[in-house]
């Protein structure tokens, strides 16, 4: 069981990572082919912050809303930049039934994870055995 502390601490860096997302006005990015041991190859933004999908997610459509979005905020960029070693065209959006878009990975919506803090925590990953890091190589195909 969570205590009040922890819960505290992770809607504050919820909330804190939705309010500098906010203050990013850049209408495009260059997402980072990453390498961590016993994570293997990742996708991250242009600032290192590692990109994850949601495995009960659909092809442009998303299954994390609400409360979800909390621990879990959605990116998006205008305009995207496509790595060394991925091709532009992996790369899309859509409007998201909330009206917010969202950037996808070969058809998957890509989110962040609230506690990663730092680029090249990879915190999410795994995580309840239904959230991943973005492999640009080896993702799994809808």
């Amino acid at each position: 069981m969570k205590s009040r502390y922890s819960i505290s601490m992770m809607a504050v860096t919820a909330v804190l990572v939705l309010v500098l997302e906010s203050l990013a006005v850049a209408v495009s990015d260059t997402p980072q082919i990453k390498y961590k041991e016993g994570v293997g190859n990742y996708l991250a933004d242009g600032r290192g912050m590692t990109l994850y999908y949601f495995k009960k997610d659909q092809p442009a459509r998303n299954a994390c809303a609400g409360p979800c979005l909390e621990i879990w905020p959605i990116y998006h960029a205008e305009q995207i930049k496509a790595p060394a070693g991925s091709d532009a065209k992996d790369f899309g959006e859509f409007t998201r039934p909330d009206g917010k878009k969202q950037t996808t990975f070969k058809k998957w919506p890509l989110y962040y994870f609230a506690n990663d803090v730092a680029p090249g925590d990879t915190n999410g990953q795994g995580m309840k055995g239904l959230w991943s890091v973005i492999n640009p190589v080896s993702i799994p195909s809808f």
